[in-house]
């Protein structure tokens, strides 16, 4: 099992940016797929990016695709998905995720999660 903690989320303007980082104790994220996804007040987890364990094979959801982007360092365990022209609509809570399978945007197919961090965007 992994544990994972996010960091970074904060406060910005429309148009603005932010870097958010996942930390990770025990096995080495070369070990899992890794994902961010976020949670908007009153909905779901929403996909966010992906990175597969085999290959390195990324994934972005449409809304973000162009914008963010996910990136990891194995040796450091730590992950990292950087989020540029923010949008109001970007405001959630942002988790990152590991996975066992080789790649996947779905939230059930995680294991472990962090505990979020927000990310709030102004007008």
């Amino acid at each position: 099992q992994v544990q994972l903690a996010e960091f970074g989320g904060g406060s910005v303007q429309a148009g603005g940016s932010l870097t958010l980082t996942c930390t990770a104790s025990g096995r080495t994220l070369a070990t899992y797929t890794m994902g961010w996804f976020r949670r908007a007040p009153g909905k779901g987890h929403e996909f966010v990016a992906q990175i597969g364990k085999i290959g390195g094979l990324i994934t972005y959801a449409d809304s973000v695709k162009g914008r963010f982007t996910i990136s990891r360092d194995s040796a450091k365990k730590t992950l990292y998905l950087q989020m540029n022209s923010l949008k109001p609509e970007d405001t959630a809570v942002y988790f990152c995720a590991a996975s066992l399978r080789d790649y996947s945007d779905t939230p059930l197919e995680y294991t472990s999660w962090g505990q979020g961090t927000q990310v709030t965007v102004s007008s």
